[in-house]
């Protein structure tokens, strides 16, 4: 794996891991789920929310790029 890639991983677990915490909190908090599916709930609405990210190699070298659901298009970080 390239620096690239780890740091898309990297941003990719990062983003996931903040909105999955956020909505088990506030899905355990405001919501009548219990058990199994607290987390469950969590888990797909992390997944749903959560920017995407990749490294691809352009003929400009390699580039890290973000797909997130509430902008249009796709933009390049590095």
């Amino acid at each position: 794996m390239t620096k690239l890639q780890i740091r898309a991983f990297l941003f990719q677990l990062g983003c996931f891991a903040i909105l999955f915490i956020s909505a088990r909190y506030l899905v355990a908090r405001y919501t009548n789920l219990t058990g199994f599916w607290i987390p469950m709930t969590a888990f797909v609405v992390g997944t749903l929310l959560s920017p995407k990210f990749k490294a691809l190699t352009t003929k400009d070298g390699e580039k890290l790029f973000m797909k997130w659901i509430f902008m249009k298009g796709v933009r390049e970080i590095s």
